[in-house]
Parts: structure tokens; C-alpha cells; sequence
């Protein structure tokens, strides 16, 4: 276990490597599941500022389910989390020729530097720009842990360390000075 703050980090974020592969798991994990994406209680005016950005690009029944449910949903635990369309998919996730991707992504991959959803660094919910890296607040302290869900086992080993294929997300959810206390831990381990 790694210690950064108040944050006990999973010695798999630094020793296990990771490499999402879209073309074997055709993002199953947009799909799969009980409850939608976890959202953070900031997320929920984010993503109400940007659906007008993002409405065009999703599927008629996503589009439904967040006129019906709101653009976030408690789950029976009273957790916040994405809408789901019947069927389990989220509502914010379209399907290609490619997989499911994300809606919100895809527009802000091709949106303008001035776009709102550039503006406010919005690329995706947190939770589903760091998995499989998942991140539990239990007040005191923060988990940090690597979550292996089987329909990821294909990337399971690919890549780069977790640590550094989620820098971006990392820095994102947590800043700067906390991932560069990070390296240095993981670091001083590799000395030891």
C-alpha cells in the first residue's frame, strides 16, 4: 500500500500494467454493469452545463433516459451515477463500428477550444477516464485500488503501469502535486 495525503493507494496502481484495447473489449464497460458511471457531486452542474454540446451526439435513447431520469441518478446505496437506458447501457454512451464509446468524449474530442466542455476540461465523468482505476471516499481516507473486471482481462498487462497509462486522469481527479508525491513513493520503493 502507498500512501500520498489522505489517499491509501493499491500497491497494483504501481506494479500492474494496463492497456484498454477498444478493439477487443468494443467498451463493454459503457454497457456492463448494475448502475451507471460514478459521478462526483461537482460533475452533476458540469455535465447539466454541457449537454446542450453533447444532446445531438447521443442516441435517441439516451437522450430519453436522461429526460426521464435527470443527467444523474442515485443508485439503491444513494451514490450518484450516470442514467442507464433499458437494457443497462449508459445514456451518455453511443455505439460505432468501432464499440460503444462515449457521447460526451467523442464531442469534446472535436469540440473548440472554446467550448464549454473544453473550457471546463470535461472529457468524461472522472470515474470513467481513470478505470480501471477506481477511487472509494470514506471520509477520513480515500481508496485508491485497480478494479479488474473481467471483460478488461485482454488489457491486463498491456501498456504501461497504471500509474503513468492514468496520469492524465490522476492529475485530473487528484492535481498535480499529489501524483508528483506519487512517482516519488513509488520511486523510494524501487530504491528500497
Amino acid at each position: 500500500m502507498i500512501v500520498v495525503g489522505n489517499s491509501i493507494i493499491s500497491d497494483d496502481i504501481a506494479e500492474q500494467c494496463f492497456g484498454c484495447d477498444l478493439g477487443c473489449c468494443k467498451g463493454a464497460c459503457c454497457v456492463e454493469g448494475d448502475s451507471g458511471a460514478p459521478l462526483l457531486e461537482s460533475e452533476v452542474e458540469v455535465i447539466e452545463a454541457v449537454l446542450g454540446e453533447v444532446w445531438a451526439e447521443m442516441s435517441p435513447e439516451g437522450r430519453e433516459a436522461v429526460e426521464r431520469q435527470g443527467v444523474a441518478v442515485r443508485d439503491s446505496e444513494g451514490d450518484l451515477g450516470t442514467p442507464l437506458v433499458t437494457g443497462g447501457a449508459c445514456a451518455y454512451a453511443i455505439r460505432t463500428a468501432a464499440g460503444t464509446l462515449c457521447a460526451i468524449e467523442r464531442v469534446y474530442r472535436q469540440a473548440p477550444q472554446e467550448s464549454e466542455l473544453k473550457r471546463r476540461g470535461f472529457p468524461k465523468p472522472v470515474s470513467c477516464h481513470l478505470y480501471p482505476i477506481r477511487v472509494e471516499d470514506y471520509g477520513e481516507f480515500t481508496a485508491v485500488n485497480y478494479h479488474q473486471w473481467d471483460i478488461c482481462r485482454a488489457a491486463r498487462g498491456q501498456g504501461e503501469p497504471l500509474y503513468r497509462a492514468m496520469r492524465e486522469p490522476l492529475v485530473r481527479r487528484f492535481g498535480q502535486e499529489w501524483y508528483d508525491e506519487l512517482l516519488q513513493e513509488i520511486q523510494n520503493r524501487e530504491h528500497e
